[in-house]
């Protein structure tokens, strides 16, 4: 199975039929790759209703012939931008009202543009991509499945060959190692190792604590795969003696995912997930101890 963009486009050019504008650029490198397959950078993809082109350079020449058959394709030379090929392209489409991507503009790249379009006004748009992206399709969850394997294989390795002499360095290069030895093409993220003190930062990064230093240790990873779709896990480990109070608040903690699990079914709102473990640990007293969120999107 293979993803379908000719119909991912489709769904967004319905979308764009309800807006008051009659082409977009697509300027998101994630947005872009979704749209088309193509995994370069600096590129762009302009589409309407009897136009889909993906504005590049000569670099990617040969990799858009591999990864986008059959897509239309605008090079711009060396002595212009990606600016002045997008004003050409838009020229030649006759378009009106031009949609740009304002969470992937700056504000440079608009004022270069809008200069260059002669015969169009550039309309903010937000979020048109990003809703298609929400809903994942069959592939989709095959690639997050598959990263997940990843993340979840690698960590055994990590596991099986604990020990308390190795540093928080030392084992997050260890599980990005053993990821990609099962398939990952890397790490979804900087991976978080974190013994006792540093456990306690969200986005911690490895250092040069031992795990003999303290009994807890966290990790927060995950897995990225070729199709560039990624996992997020987390687990914490228990290498020496708890204290009373750890004990306490890994319950509460266990407690409150698992209500949470059990309370995700269609149509329920994430808030009223989030209330439900949010309940549970202001319950136990660590309320102001979770200032954050329950869970986020991955993918």
């Amino acid at each position: 199975m293979n993803p379908n963009y000719p119909a991912r486009r489709a769904r967004l050019l319905r979308d764009l039929k309800k807006s008051e504008i009659d082409s977009l650029i697509i300027s998101g490198l994630a947005n872009v790759r979704y749209l088309t397959g193509f995994t370069g950078d600096s590129s762009w993809l302009f589409l309407n209703s009897t136009n889909c082109v993906l504005l590049s350079d000569t670099r990617y020449e040969t990799q858009l012939a591999d990864e986008c058959p059959g897509l239309d394709v605008e090079i711009r030379d060396s002595g212009s931008t990606i600016n002045d090929l997008a004003a050409k392209v838009v020229a030649g489409a006759r378009s009106k009202r031009v949609g740009f991507e304002a969470d992937h503009t700056t504000v440079a790249v608009h004022a270069t543009l809008s200069g260059k379009l002669t015969t169009a006004a550039l309309v903010a748009t937000s979020g048109l991509v990003e809703r298609l992206r929400e809903v994942k399709d069959k592939w989709e969850l095959e690639q997050i499945r598959a990263a997940i394997e990843y993340a979840q294989r690698g960590i055994g390795v990590v596991r099986s060959s604990l020990r308390s002499d190795q540093t928080e360095t030392e084992i997050r290069y260890l599980l990005e190692a053993a990821m990609r030895s099962f398939g990952a093409t890397g790490t979804g993220f900087e991976p978080i190792v974190g013994v006792g003190p540093t456990a306690a930062l969200p986005h911690a990064h490895a250092g040069m604590r031992l795990v003999a230093e303290h009994p807890v240790l966290l990790i927060d990873w995950g897995a990225s795969t070729k199709s560039g779709y990624r996992s997020d896990l987390t687990r914490v480990f228990i290498t020496g003696k708890p204290t009373k109070q750890m004990e306490l608040v890994y319950k509460t903690v266990l407690a409150a995912q698992q209500a949470a699990i059990k309370a995700i079914r269609p149509g329920v709102k994430c808030a009223d997930v989030d209330k439900v473990a949010r309940s549970l640990i202001e319950r136990a007293g660590f309320g102001k101890f979770f200032g954050h969120g329950l869970g986020h999107g991955f993918g």
